[in-house]
């Protein structure tokens, strides 16, 4: 969080947009809204920062696997973006392919679901508020990072902080604000382009990679289950992916 505001802070003074930053202190409205989506940002990266360091990274990646869906029904409930028969069929394929992984997880998914809301909400709302995208995360970030400074010099007084001991560790620290600032740009810019449910849709990229990395850098099994979720959700994206082709080609 701390390592984010730093990194956006440089990137919009690059873009020589700081004015735009400092005009949006004039909307205290549009902050609060702002507050809001950074509790949800916050309690997200919480919980799968937890889920990953507690050995529970299946459970974690179902919460990727849940999100895509309620995006698209997060689309349709308050977007009113409607689905033809082709994105219905698509989303009845991954819908299968998640019940099926429910099905053989065998208790209450609480990690996934936690994920699986916090951020589809934290998508929807970021959609609706009238801010411009790299602003809007600064701005995000900006309100979580005093929480996380005081935490940060709490451990270190306390003995079990992390940062200054190892070079290589601040390193990959420094660098894990740039690589968590900048999904989450290109996530809320593609939010203002794109319909919610095919962002939805496309979000199904993040738990497949996760899938191969854990298969070939981890050495997690590769199941049935995996597989047929998988196979599932795969012919649903080609479908919605196919069909998005069609009207893009029709128009």
């Amino acid at each position: 969080m701390v390592w984010s505001v730093f990194f956006l802070l440089a990137l919009l003074a690059i873009q020589k947009r700081l004015g735009e930053f400092r005009q949006l202190f004039h909307s205290p409205k549009y902050i609060l809204m702002l507050l809001g989506t950074a509790t949800l940002l916050g309690c997200n990266w919480f919980v799968f920062i937890y889920g990953v360091n507690t050995n529970q990274v299946i459970e974690s990646s179902l919460g990727y696997f849940i999100n895509p869906l309620l995006v698209i029904l997060l689309g349709a409930v308050f977007l009113k973006e409607s689905l033809n028969i082709w994105q219905i069929v698509a989303v009845g394929f991954a819908a299968l392919g998640v019940l099926n992984f429910l099905w053989n997880f065998g208790s209450l998914p609480w990690i996934a679901l936690s994920l699986a809301f916090t951020f589809s909400f934290y998508g929807l709302f970021r959609k609706m508020i009238p801010v411009k995208p790299l602003v809007g995360l600064l701005m995000e970030t900006a309100l979580l990072a005093p929480l996380a400074a005081v935490l940060i010099v709490f451990w270190e007084i306390d003995g079990t902080g992390s940062f200054g001991n190892v070079w290589k560790t601040d390193f990959l620290l420094i660098g894990a604000g740039v690589v968590t600032s900048l999904p989450l740009l290109w996530f809320t810019n593609a939010g203002k382009r794109l319909r919610y449910s095919t962002m939805g849709f496309i979000q199904y990229l993040t738990p497949s990679i996760q899938l191969v990395i854990g298969i070939y850098l981890y050495n997690e099994p590769f199941t049935s289950t995996h597989a047929v979720t998988f196979g599932l959700i795969w012919a649903g994206l080609l479908v919605y992916s196919f069909n998005a082709f069609q009207q893009q080609s029709s128009t």
